[in-house]
Order: structure tokens, then C-alpha cells, then sequence
């Protein structure tokens, strides 16, 4: 029947019509009007779905190669985490573990393709918000620049990622010419990417009144982090400056209120990528996709058992009897650890002394998980023997958030945000930038500030009883500090405790130039747990950035000849 009213609505068209020319001026079903877009409502669409590539979902057939999932590229890669699950699951991510690292790898052309899908998205809303009269001038700055916020963001992504990328901004793209958007990567796009910071950081409001959406704060902290990648401290530090004396931000009195659901968009949220569910979409595509790989294996959840905590980085915790790190010798020992105990044999737990945001960072055996019990251990962990026995805490949710914060049928899929930037991050930068201009002394304080709030007992993981899961210890640092070299250890192991987990941490042993030494330390010493990093090595002037994707390179041609050109050494 709809077959046979679809061809009389044709025949009545070509009658209608006769041999007028105009008939066969049709756009192609699958091509949007633009023009219906030319509205409040639709650029304000536009600019959501901007914002949606954040967490990378939307990009293709992937959904955890956004900003909210730097778990591969800034802590795999690292020495905080193994990629865990078993050995034969997504292989392609060992690869980049173990710095076996080629071009046509799936996961750098899903990074690729999310942080430009982001740019394409907001380069739509900047093209399409001047053709609209229904927004005032006023209006229209706003929208372009959150737009150009997050073209800036996705930038950046792309740029410490493949270091040599393209910049693309709205006049770029000629709907007329395929070829267009095949750009050449031979140019430096920091000065790209500081313009779209600065726009946003002069244009935007202090405080925007849907949680998610940038800020004058968040373009500073981002155009701050773009000047530390270049090492202009003095610069950073005016911006950073500023954010501290907005009075905007404060720390949470306790640590684990910042990777929290019930705690989302909190006193110290900067920028967060937006995660809800039960609000109507179909797929609950809107939810923490992103991680759901990244759950114990059993208990709370039944998938998948990625992204494991190193051991390296939970003997990071330890402290003295002042309750500061061992800077220099944490992996001397390892914390005591379950490692090919089976879940029904005694076990006897780490009694040393521990700074109190590793119960926060880490599920560990017999400590509290979350609202969820003890962590039992072996049962949670899918192949101990290849990813170790423990499992990342901060992307996951608690028993409490079933079915008001998960999806009642998929507690995989859950409210909780990825926090992007947070004060603690501002606070640690600024200290850097202070260290690096040789004002050691107010970096200790920020540093002690950070610390401080780790510190609060009421925020300690605790047992059933109120007592604490472990021992304790954590103290400021109280000695002046008059040796840069000292100062700058101090505060590089700081960002380390603080941002575990987090996807920071290649990136910065990248940005401080020590990546091929702690690196090559690193998985030397590991492959006694993990035997696959036998061999494995960090190559200096090759290593900090990964290859631009092979299939890139090969659709980038024109006539035949790669527009895109591949890193060094690949």
C-alpha cells in the first residue's frame, strides 16, 4: 500500500510539473536543509551536539575515544595502568602499552576521527549561527564562543595526541569541493588554538546557567595548559592567577566527592563532560559509555574488566612517617597485593602507611568498595595474571545510584560526569608555573593546599566499624622549599596522587620531557608482574607522539598524492 501511494505522489508531481527543469533540482534524501537549522533552536542543536563529542560518542561506530576517555592514550600509555582484561581482548591497546605502535592501529584513527567530528560539529555551529536572525548580536557572541571553545578543545586533543595536525576552522569546508577539508599538517596550530581559547576566555560569562557548558574559567584553564605545553610560564600563571582569584572554585572537603554521580557539577568543577540516563533517549547513548568497559568483571557490574591500576602507581602511595611521599624510592617495595591468591585463600593486607586517596583511586582486596562491601578480590578480576589485582574506582558508581543514577536494566550506563578540569588541577598548574619561574615557596603552598584536603579524616575510606581501611598517613610539607629540583619532583609526584587515573599522566611525562626515563624505568621493573613488557622500550624523538592514522593519510590524497604527512620514525 505504501509502495502504491509513493508512485501516484510521483505521478502527481511529474504531471504537475511537465518537463520544467526545476523538477529534477532535488537534494539528495540524505542531505539536511541547512536552512532549517537557521533558528535559536537549531544552532542551539548544533551546539549541543558539539558539546556531545566530548565523551566521542556519535563518531562513527565509536564511543570512548573522546576527551572523557583518555584512559588508553593517558594511562595505559603511562605507568599508572595496564590495559587488564585478558590478553587476547582488544590487543590493539598492548600494543600501544608496550610501545608496539603502528600507524594503522583501530584506536588512533578513533581518536582521529572523534577529535574532528568535534571540530566539524563546531565549525557547523559557527557557519550557521550567521545566518540566523533570530539571535541578537549579543547572543550570537555567546554561541560562538562556546563554539570555538570546543573547537579549541578538540584541537588540542588532536595536537598533543599527533603533535603535526591540521586546523580547520569554519571557512575551511566548501559543501562544493570534497577535497576542502584535506588540509596540510605542516604547520604549528598552537598560535590556532590559543585563538580560540582567547575569544572564548574575553567573550564568555563566569558562570553559564546549564551545568556543562564553558566558562570564561574553563577557557582559561585550557588556554593555560596550552601555554605550559609551550613553556610560557609567566603567561600560564596570569591565567591561572586569575581563576584562583575569581573566588569561583574551592576544593571539596573530601576527595571522592569530585567522582561521585549525586556529586556532579560540584564547587570544584571547572569542566565536565555531561552523563545522564533515564531521560528518554532510546539507545542511552547520553550515559558514561565511555567506561563500560572499564568495570570489575563481577560484582557490581558484568563487564569487562579494562583498565587496571599498575602496581607501580599503588606503591606511589605509600608515605613516611610524616606522611609524605617517597619520592624517590616508592617502587623500591611493592604494597602488599592479592597477586594469584585465590578469592577463598588468607590474605594478609598492607600495613604501611598510605596516602588515603589510593582507597579513593584503587579497589584493592578487603578494603571498602564504594557502598558496594569488601572487594572480595580474584572474583572481581577477569584474568589476574594478565592485568593484576586491581581495578580503577573513579569512572564507576555506587550501590546506592542503581536505578536513579544507572539504568535499571544496564547499571553499566550511569550518570556519572568525567571530570575534565578541576580546581585541584588549576591549583597543581599554577604551582608548576610558580616553580618553573622560580617561586618555590608559594608552589609549596598550593601544593600543601591540595594535600590539605586529602587529609581530612572525614574523608577517608572507612571500615564497616567507622574505623580507617588502612593506615593513613599524610602530611604537608613543612620544610621550606629552597632546591628547584626538589620543588619540581615534589610537585610533578603531586599531580601523579591527585590526578591518578584521570588520562593526564602521559601527557604530562611527555610535556616535562621524562617520558623515555620513567617509561623504560617503569616497564623494566613491571615485566616481573607482567611479563609482555619483556623488551619493551620507549623510543626518545619517537615515542611522545603517536602516528598519524595510516587510513588519514591515504584518504587524504589529491590526484593521487597524500596530503597528510606521517610523524617521525613511523
Amino acid at each position: 500500500m505504501k509502495k502504491t501511494l509513493l508512485t501516484s505522489a510521483l505521478l502527481t508531481a511529474l504531471l504537475v510539473t511537465g518537463c520544467k527543469e526545476s523538477f529534477l533540482e532535488v537534494k539528495p534524501p540524505a542531505v539536511f536543509d541547512e536552512s532549517g537549522l537557521q533558528n535559536r533552536a537549531g544552532v542551539n542543536f548544533l551546539l549541543i551536539g558539539a558539546y556531545s563529542m566530548l565523551d566521542g560518542v556519535g563518531s562513527g561506530a565509536t564511543s570512548w575515544h573522546g576527551s572523557a576517555d583518555n584512559w588508553i592514550y593517558g594511562s595505559v600509555a603511562s605507568d599508572d595502568a595496564y590495559k587488564g582484561s585478558t590478553s587476547g581482548d582488544q590487543p590493539e591497546i598492548t600494543f600501544i602499552e608496550i610501545k608496539n605502535i603502528l600507524s594503522d592501529n583501530s584506536h588512533f584513527r578513533g581518536k582521529w576521527r572523534t577529535v574532528y567530528d568535534g571540530v566539524a560539529r563546531a565549525n557547523d555551529v559557527l557557519r550557521v549561527v550567521e545566518k540566523t536572525t533570530e539571535l541578537t548580536d549579543a547572543e550570537k557572541v555567546q554561541i560562538r564562543a562556546q563554539a570555538r571553545f570546543l573547537r579549541g578543545w578538540y584541537h588540542f586533543e588532536a595536537k598533543r595526541m599527533f603533535n603535526l595536525v591540521p586546523y580547520l576552522d569554519e571557512k575551511t569546508y566548501n559543501p562544493e569541493d570534497p577535497n576542502s577539508t584535506k588540509i596540510p599538517n605542516d604547520k604549528d596550530i598552537w598560535p590556532n588554538i590559543e585563538s580560540d581559547f582567547k575569544f572564548a576566555y574575553e567573550n564568555l560569562p563566569s558562570t553559564q546557567s546549564q551545568p556543562g557548558r564553558a566558562t570564561k574559567w574553563a577557557a582559561a584553564a585550557s588556554l593555560a595548559k596550552a601555554e605550559m605545553y609551550q613553556k610560557n610560564w609567566a603567561d600560564a600563571k596570569v591565567l591561572l592567577t586569575a581563576i584562583v582569584n575569581s573566588g569561583r572554585y574551592r576544593l571539596m572537603e573530601r576527595y571522592h566527592d569530585n567522582f561521585r554521580a549525586a556529586m556532579n557539577n560540584n564547587a570544584e568543577s571547572i569542566l565536565e563532560a555531561q552523563n545522564s540516563v533515564n531521560d528518554g533517549a532510546g539507545g542511552g547513548e547520553n550515559g558514561n559509555s565511555g567506561a563500560t568497559l572499564n568495570y570489575p568483571y563481577a560484582g557490581p557490574t558484568t563487564c569487562c574488566g579494562f583498565f587496571q591500576p599498575s602496581q607501580n602507581l599503588v606503591n606511589a602511595y605509600k608515605t613516611n612517617a610524616n606522611g609524605l611521599p617517597l619520592l624517590t624510592n616508592f617502587n623500591d617495595s611493592d604494597v602488599t597485593s592479592d597477586q594469584g591468591i585465590e578469592g577463598n585463600q588468607p590474605f594478609t593486607a598492607f600495613t604501611g602507611n598510605l596516602d588515603p586517596r589510593l582507597d579513593w583511586t584503587v579497589g584493592r582486596r578487603d578494603i571498602p568498595f564504594l557502598d558496594w562491601g569488601l572487594m572480595p578480590g580474584k572474583p572481581w578480576i577477569r584474568d589476574q595474571g594478565n592485568g593484576g589485582p586491581y581495578i580503577a574506582k573513579k569512572h564507576l558508581f555506587y550501590r546506592s545510584d542503581v536505578g536513579t543514577n544507572t539504568f535499571a536494566n544496564n547499571s553499566r550506563l550511569n550518570a556519572n560526569n568525567t571530570r575534565l578540569i578541576r580546581y585541584a588541577h588549576v591549583l597543581l598548574m599554577l604551582a608548576e608555573c610558580e616553580i618553573e619561574l622560580g617561586n618555590l615557596e608559594p608552589a609549596r603552598a598550593l601544593v600543601n593546599q591540595v594535600r590539605k584536603r586529602a587529609a581530612n579524616p572525614d574523608g577517608f575510606v572507612k571500615k564497616a566499624d567507622g574505623t580507617n581501611a588502612a593506615s593513613y598517613v599524610i602530611g604537608e610539607y613543612t620544610a621550606p622549599w629552597t632546591d628547584a629540583t626538589v620543588a619540581r619532583n615534589a610537585l610533578r609526584f603531586e599531580t601523579r596522587l591527585e590526578l591518578a587515573l584521570e588520562g593526564h599522566r602521559f601527557f604530562d611525562l611527555v610535556r616535562w620531557g621524562i617520558a623515555d626515563q620513567v617509561l623504560n624505568a617503569y616497564m623494566q621493573r613491571e615485566a616481573r608482574l607482567r611479563p609482555y613488557f619483556t623488551g619493551a622500550t620507549f623510543v626518545k624523538g619517537k615515542h611522545e607522539y603517536y602516528p598519524i592514522p595510516l587510513l588519514e593519510i591515504t584518504n587524504s590524497a589529491i590526484n593521487g598524492k597524500p596530503v597528510l604527512k606521517q610523524n617521525p620514525n613511523y
